[in-house]
């Protein structure tokens, strides 16, 4: 069950700024936040528990509070900011309590990593810390000053292709560092 909560809170994510864009003459901005409330509660209840992973339902279920209680369209629009952020958390405070991100994913697939790649993995987490406050404020501004077309053009396509774009770069950086040609 936790499982298609998680897949179900991931294709929330990904189709919200479409959701928002396309359903604001349907939906009002109560009913996004019960239903984007209801998949983060029953993560809290259901999910595992990971570093940060309560705070993260918790701050999430606070901020679709908010949005049902005071049924605002502005509001809708800094989700994918709260999610940058959530992301920035994430992979900065590993730099700080360790191990990194990066460090983390790579030694799912190779666990004796060489010290080489423990430099290398924490290079990475400090790119998509950047990159992540960078998405987020991007958002953010967008959200404040610009058209909700703009908005839903960055934050559901544009920001999912710069993503794209950093997981390629870092694959060939990899592969250079590696020594793969």
């Amino acid at each position: 069950m936790s499982r298609v909560i998680g897949l179900g809170l991931l294709l929330a994510g990904l189709l919200y700024p479409f959701a928002v864009y396309f359903g604001m003459e349907h939906f009002a901005p109560w009913q996004f936040g019960l239903l984007l409330g209801s998949l983060w509660l029953a993560r809290a209840l259901t999910g595992v528990r990971r570093p940060g992973s309560l705070w993260m339902a918790i701050v999430a279920i606070v901020f679709c509070l908010l949005l049902a209680v005071f049924d605002s369209p502005a509001l809708l629009r800094w989700y994918p900011v709260l999610i940058s952020g959530f992301m920035l958390a994430l992979f900065g405070l590993s730099l700080k309590y360790g191990p990194p991100m990066a460090e983390r994913l790579a030694r799912l697939r190779e666990p004796q990593l060489p010290a080489k790649a423990i430099v290398y993995t924490r290079q990475v987490t400090v790119a998509w810390s950047v990159f992540f406050f960078c998405n987020g404020l991007c958002a953010a501004a967008l959200t404040l000053w610009a058209p909700l077309s703009w908005w839903m053009l960055y934050t559901g396509l544009i920001s999912y292709g710069l993503i794209g774009l950093m997981f390629a770069i870092e694959w060939l950086i990899r592969q250079r560092v590696r020594g793969h040609p």
